[in-house]
């Protein structure tokens, strides 16, 4: 299977665009109910106890940052991932824009003080990575403080990483078409209409530019100490169970049951390096980047 310009692919000598495969997917796993899908993640969720135990027990502090464009399903991974985990042992950590305080402040400042403490996970739903993304894309900082982030966030969390935080790093992935097909149930279906932002609007037209941000962003801050792990989530289940298993993978935990498959699909977990081997192909073919 080979990438194609113009958002298709090429499969067996013929070219498909990925919005057609995309349908045809979706056709042929709708048979598959939510409930059936839902039990296939379990048997993860109970190894996610376990490894909430050992930090516990080993008085270790976890951080799992959640990135990726609008409607790439962050959300509703975060909520599989911490479904039934001990409520008293982790935090989800979804911060609005800075105060006027804040703004006069270190900027990894208001971050900090949401950190976890020993035995704890705490889930970034957006994190200081905003920076690079959503805040530099509208302009909502100054292009000085946009290069300070990128030329100091690697050292940070080094500092980090080296005072035995784990940090797991998480990028969601998802088609132009994709995205546009989901804002479009935002819009129309009353219990999802509160998620529809004024930025979620802007984000199609902006497209672009994202793609530009993230470019940039994985190739300065993707390291061995902190490494990006990009998480293709056009199947919203498969997204779900594979940052599951990357987050498993992250630590060796007492009583992992070793009958359950941990190997991550290549088709849905990327390392941030292979990305960025991806999306210098796609310069280097076609003269832009494909999503």
């Amino acid at each position: 299977m080979k990438e194609k310009e113009n958002n298709a692919i090429e499969i067996d000598g013929e070219l498909i665009s990925l919005d057609e495969l995309v349908k045809t997917f979706k056709k042929s796993k709708s048979h598959i109910s939510k409930r059936d899908l839902e039990k296939e993640l379990k048997p993860y969720q109970a190894e996610l106890i376990k490894l909430q135990k050992h930090l516990e027990n080993n008085s270790q502090k976890m951080i799992i940052l959640f990135e990726g464009r609008d409607a790439a399903g962050k959300g509703g991974t975060i909520r599989r991932v911490t479904r039934y985990m001990d409520e008293k042992h982790y935090r989800i950590v979804a911060l609005g824009k800075p105060t006027q305080e804040q703004q006069t402040q270190w900027f990894y400042q208001k971050y900090i003080q949401h950190f976890p403490r020993g035995g704890e996970i705490v889930l970034f739903d957006r994190s200081w990575y905003n920076r690079a993304m959503v805040e530099h894309v509208f302009n909502f900082c100054t292009e000085k403080e946009y290069e300070d982030f990128m030329n100091g966030v690697k050292g940070f969390e080094n500092d980090l990483t080296q005072q035995g935080i784990i940090l797991v790093k998480l990028y969601f992935s998802v088609t132009k078409a994709e995205q546009a097909a989901r804002f479009e149930r935002r819009k129309t279906d009353p219990l999802r209409q509160w998620k529809l932002s004024e930025i979620d609007l802007q984000a199609q037209e902006r497209w672009d530019d994202f793609t530009n941000t993230k470019y940039r962003m994985l190739k300065q801050t993707h390291s061995h100490s902190a490494p990006w792990k990009v998480i293709r989530s056009i199947d919203k289940h498969k997204a779900r169970l594979e940052s599951i298993k990357v987050i498993l993978n992250t630590v060796n935990y007492d009583g992992r049951n070793d009958a359950l498959d941990y190997a991550q699909d290549p088709n849905i977990v990327i390392s941030g390096s292979r990305e960025i081997e991806i999306m210098d192909a796609q310069i280097t073919r076609t003269g832009k980047f494909i999503g």
